[in-house]
């Protein structure tokens, strides 16, 4: 099978995975978020402050070096394997010793026992790295997709279970250990490879001047994605994070959907590191299309809001709706992103994507610190202008520089997809101003989920009528004779 035909398969089965997986979530998601309050989703969000911190350091990059890397041999897997379960270990140790005192810093007490159970998730996830890794090397995401949609359901149904039971805050917690364990299981089952006792030294020092990287970039990351939950939760408390929580889920399961190509963007992208001609084309294809699809999406969900936080969760979230309209405009700068940091990894260039992680971390730290006095919706326009400000022109720079891409070419990409938004946005504002004195709050919400996407691809369809043709040849590649 050649590459563009492994490639379409693996778009295919992920997203199979991605839509399945988020489904089975988002209901799970939404039946905890009716029978829980919203301090339970802030104490598990503050917990996980810690705990994200942590999970860091369980794979030193060496799942990444793993797929990138041009020779593999089983010392490389080995040697990956046992340090990350070593690594591990330790870490879950070092959890439930220090559980208490992460507590009283944040003066939670109720949140050092679920530091203690959920630090197991560490060791779980060393557990399955590596096979995970070689089958994304290979292309083989249908196991991968299986696995995750098990585990997702076998979680999703013990945390229900336990919510209607009157368990609280450890439904979640419930949740997330019967996902992992259940994933790991099924992993295993399905993996050929079992780990062996070929630990080498020389293979080691070449997956960690990879993976050394990764690290640096995923510590950073954490300080980016993670810094806003720990000052709210600091100085706001665990009700006030509930309310920025549900927001931010929402944004990350929606990021998540629209990012599934990218799960083969690296492996792809590696294979093509000698061809650079179509490396370019094969980036402005898969900047294309991740346009098309996360602009109407992050921009219409952003305009629905008020609909869709009292609908969907109840009337105990509507502090979430000023915070969810402004959180989805970043979902676009992590769509495109997500494309920009693949080309960088794929080219050999780990450390140029750190360098902008270094300077995410460090304004997005200083503009939460200067905000959060202001409340939840100031830090989550802090944490949006940021985004457009610094890592996006800055990963569209670096991409230019290695892969010698026109910036007029880049953004003719976005062109078409932004206009149709536009128009999409506006149609949907005017038709709830227009029902809101007929109509309840379901019946507008029914009616503008409708109404955007046929907007939406009307104005491609009248407006740009030789892009749905490129869509169809992406996705519909012809058969070779």
């Amino acid at each position: 099978m050649n590459l563009k035909k492994q490639t379409i398969k693996g778009v295919i089965w992920s997203a199979i995975e991605k839509l399945g997986n988020q489904f089975v979530s988002f209901i799970v998601f939404f039946a905890l978020a009716r029978l829980l309050e919203p301090e339970s989703f802030g104490l598990i969000a503050l917990a996980d402050v810690f705990l994200a911190f942590m999970q860091v350091f369980t794979d030193q990059g060496f799942t990444q070096a793993i797929v990138q890397c041009k020779t593999l041999d089983p010392e490389h897997l080995d040697t990956a394997f046992w340090i990350n379960l070593g690594i591990s270990v330790s870490l879950t140790g070092m959890s439930l010793a220090g559980a208490d005192w992460i507590a009283s810093n944040f003066q939670q007490p109720d949140i050092a026992p679920i530091i203690r159970w959920l630090s197991i998730a560490f060791t779980l996830s060393a557990l399955n790295s590596i096979q995970q890794a070689i089958f994304t090397r290979n292309f083989l995401f249908k196991e991968l997709s299986l696995r995750s949609l098990v585990a997702q359901l076998a979680g999703g149904i013990v945390g229900i279970v336990m919510a209607i039971m009157g368990w609280g805050v450890w439904s979640l917690v419930g949740q997330r250990l019967v996902n992992q364990v259940v994933g790991v299981l099924v992993l295993w089952w399905v993996s050929d490879w079992k780990p062996g006792l070929k630990v080498s030294k020389r293979h080691f020092q070449e997956l960690f001047g990879f993976g050394v990287n990764i690290l640096g970039v995923k510590v950073l990351g954490f300080f980016n994605k993670r810094a806003d939950d720990f000052l709210i939760g600091y100085f706001l408390g665990p009700v006030t994070l509930g309310y920025y929580a549900i927001a931010y889920r929402l944004l990350r399961t929606i990021t998540i959907l629209i990012t599934t190509m990218t799960q083969v963007a690296l492996p792809a992208f590696s294979k093509l590191q000698s061809e650079p001609e179509k490396l370019r084309q094969g980036f402005y294809k898969a900047t294309q299309f991740t346009a098309l699809i996360s602009f109407p999406i992050f921009c219409g969900l952003s305009s629905l809001a008020p609909e869709l936080i009292p609908v969907m969760f109840g009337s105990q979230w509507t502090a979430s709706i000023p915070v969810m309209q402004i959180l989805m405009l970043i979902g676009i700068v992590h769509a495109l992103g997500s494309i920009n940091t693949n080309i960088i990894l794929a080219l050999g260039k780990p450390d140029w994507a750190l360098r902008v992680n270094i300077l995410n971390a460090v304004t997005n730290i200083t503009a939460f610190m200067i905000v959060v006095p202001w409340g939840i919706v100031a830090v989550a326009t802090a944490f949006v202008v940021r985004g457009y400000v610094i890592p996006l022109p800055t990963f569209i720079w670096m991409v230019k520089k290695l892969l010698n891409i026109d910036i007029k070419t880049y953004f003719n990409q976005l062109m078409a997809p932004w206009v149709a938004t536009v128009i999409m946005v506006i149609i949907i504002l005017v038709t709830k101003v227009i029902l809101y004195p007929y109509l309840n709050l379901y019946s507008i919400l029914a009616i503008c989920l409708i109404t955007a996407p046929i907007v939406y691809g009307l104005t491609i369809r009248i407006l740009f009528p030789d892009l749905l043709q490129q869509i169809l040849e992406l996705i519909r590649p012809k058969k070779s004779n």
